[in-house]
Formats: C-alpha cells, sequence, structure tokens
C-alpha cells in the first residue's frame, strides 16, 4: 500500500490540472512516471513532489509544444528552458503567419475578381514610413483599429497614420507611380509589419486592394497579403483640422533634443521654449535643465510629456531637425520634419501639475 504521502491519480489530477487518462499517458511516455504503483491493482500514486512538474507539463502541452520539446524544456535549466520556448513561440507565430498568407491567396482565387491598383511606391522608402508611423498604434481592448494603420491613397500620394489617443502620426510618400484610384483602409498592423520587412529590398511595390484585405505586389518575391481591419478608424483630419492657432514655434536638433531625453532622469519632462532656445526640465527642482540650441519665435511656453509619448514621438522623425508646432501648455504639440517626405506627429502633453 502507499504511503502517507502519496496521493491516488484521481486526487493527483485534480491538484494538477490533467486529466487521470493524460498522465497515464505521461507515464507511458515517460514524462510523468508515478511514484508508486500498486503491484496487486496496478493503481497509480503520485507525491506531491511531482505537482510542480505535472502544472508546468500541462502549461507547455497548452502551447502545443511536441513531447520532444517539454521533455527539453523540463530537463533544463532557466536560461536554456526559456530559450527553448522562445523558439517555440517563434515557429508558432511563423506557421500561423505562413497559414495566414496561404489562406487570403486561396480567398483571393475563390472570388476569382481582379483586384483594384491602388499606387506603386518605392520598397524601402515604404518599409521605413510603415515601420516610423506604427509607433504610434496600440493595443486597446475594444479598440482594435488603434492595433491598425490607416491607408489612404489619394492624387497627392499615399499618406499613412496610427495613433494610440496620447500620440497620432501621419505620413505623406510621393508614389513612383500616381495613384491610379482614391482608397482608404484600415491594415492589420501585425500582418503589414511582416508585408513591408519582406519588401524593404524590392525596388517598387505595387498597392492592390481586394475586398477583404490589400496586397503588397513586387517582382520576383512572393505577394504579401494584409487584412483590412473592419473597425471604424479615428477621424484623425477633424482632430486636426480643430487644432488651435500655433502660438509658439521652435527648431531644434534632433539628434540633441534625443540626447537630452535619454540622459533625464525622470518619467515626465518638461520643455521650456523661449527666444534663446528650449530647455528639458526635470520635476525634481534639484535637477539642472539641459538647455539645448535652437531657434523660437511667439510666445514663451512650459509644457511637460510623458517620457514615454515624447521620446518616440522625437526618436521617428525623418530629418537632421524637428519643428516644434505649440498651442499652449494643455494643447497637444505638433512635432514635425521633412527629408524623403514629410512626417507629422502630434503628442498629447500631460497637466502642469504633472497628472496625466
Amino acid at each position: 500500500m502507499p504511503n502517507d504521502e502519496l496521493m491516488p491519480i484521481g486526487a493527483f489530477a485534480q491538484r494538477s490540472g490533467l486529466t487521470s487518462s493524460a498522465l497515464r499517458f505521461y507515464a507511458d511516455s515517460g514524462l510523468l512516471p508515478p511514484a508508486e504503483v500498486d503491484p496487486v491493482s496496478g493503481y497509480r500514486y503520485y507525491s506531491t513532489d511531482q505537482v510542480a512538474r505535472a502544472t508546468a507539463l500541462r502549461q507547455l502541452r497548452e502551447l502545443a509544444m511536441p513531447l520532444a520539446a517539454v521533455e527539453a524544456v523540463l530537463g533544463s535549466g532557466a536560461d536554456e528552458a526559456s530559450r527553448l520556448l522562445d523558439e517555440h513561440v517563434a515557429k508558432v507565430v511563423g506557421d500561423a503567419a505562413a497559414v495566414q498568407q496561404k489562406a487570403a491567396v486561396i480567398k483571393s482565387a475563390l472570388g476569382n475578381a481582379p483586384g483594384l491598383p491602388i499606387a506603386v511606391v518605392k520598397g524601402p522608402v515604404l518599409a521605413d514610413a510603415v515601420e516610423q508611423v506604427l509607433t504610434a498604434a496600440a493595443y486597446e481592448p475594444g479598440m482594435p483599429a488603434l492595433a491598425g494603420l490607416r491607408i489612404e491613397a489619394g492624387h497627392e500620394g499615399v499618406t499613412l497614420t496610427a495613433t494610440d489617443r496620447y500620440r497620432l502620426s501621419t505620413r505623406t510618400l510621393v508614389p513612383a507611380e500616381p495613384p491610379s484610384q482614391t482608397w482608404a483602409g484600415t491594415v492589420n498592423g501585425d500582418e503589414l509589419r511582416a508585408a513591408v520587412a519582406a519588401s524593404r529590398r524590392s525596388p517598387l511595390v505595387r498597392l492592390e486592394a481586394v475586398s477583404n484585405g490589400i496586397w503588397f505586389r513586387v517582382a520576383d518575391r512572393e505577394d504579401r497579403h494584409c487584412r483590412l481591419l473592419p473597425e471604424a478608424f479615428p477621424d484623425y483630419r477633424l482632430m486636426l483640422a480643430s487644432l488651435g492657432e500655433v502660438t509658439t514655434r521652435a527648431t531644434v536638433s534632433k539628434d540633441l533634443l534625443l540626447r537630452a531625453l535619454e540622459e533625464h532622469p525622470g518619467e515626465r519632462i518638461g520643455l521650456h521654449v523661449a527666444d534663446h532656445g528650449v530647455s528639458v526640465m526635470s520635476a525634481d527642482a534639484g535637477r539642472p535643465d539641459f538647455p539645448l540650441p535652437a531657434t523660437a519665435a511667439g510666445q514663451a511656453l512650459q509644457i511637460w510629456f510623458e517620457l514615454t509619448t515624447l521620446y518616440p514621438a522625437v526618436s521617428t522623425a525623418i530629418g537632421p531637425d524637428v519643428l516644434l508646432d505649440l498651442r499652449g501648455h494643455d494643447q497637444p504639440v505638433t512635432i514635425r520634419s521633412a527629408d524623403r517626405g514629410d512626417l507629422t506627429t502630434l503628442a498629447m502633453p500631460i497637466k502642469s501639475d504633472h497628472s496625466a
């Protein structure tokens, strides 16, 4: 008979979250043999020391990890187990992306309808622009459109826009060939990153719209498909149109401003703009300001931001300088830059008492 420290398979199943049949399977496969088997009845007993291994085994199998990989993880130290987990997740994600692409090809064939040509853009320029603008995207529960990127093709060019409600980034690309149609749609951000990464080495990318998404077609490479998000994208044009008049304007070196933000010790950043230039301030009165050479015009102004809002807005600027358009201490600031196109980012400040 088993001793008092052992539990029958049914009780162990409840403790570990595995069914009795699963425990028999893992015992027979050698992953989790019972601590003791009754020689007469064949009934299996497990020790309390085995609960942790059984729980880890269940969690790994919930990730669809093969038995051989599970055995390797359970037999490894923390660092190696972490590496094996990352390797498995990367494979699952890659397989899912491949399935999505194959499904898109099948759906396109089933529809048997030609796509709508939108525009032709340079591959590396498109890839850079998508990476820059998507820094303003975010995953918000109940608001999936914020994780996407709005693509709008018109007579002036192709405009890319993303927002997380605290930042808004928009960039207009001059296409290699004039847009043949006007078109607008919100594209899945994750799929878009993968699509443009594959087209970075392609001189030209042809954008082609279909009913459920958009194709990125390149010569001598596999075409990539991105799904459209059905949810409405925020009316950012109305928001931009409703901004107040610019009262203060400053031009500052992007690199110098980034360096000051990187060296800043706090989570909240203050900017003081006056005739002499721009100073980066700390909420801690005992810490010195970082004065930066700049050209400024208009009213002297002090404005505060979360570092997580201001830094990416500056870091994605595409030229050597950034132009700050300010409208008051409690109004959004527009961060503009221009080089191989234009990039405009809107950053929301925090209140002067440092509350968001």
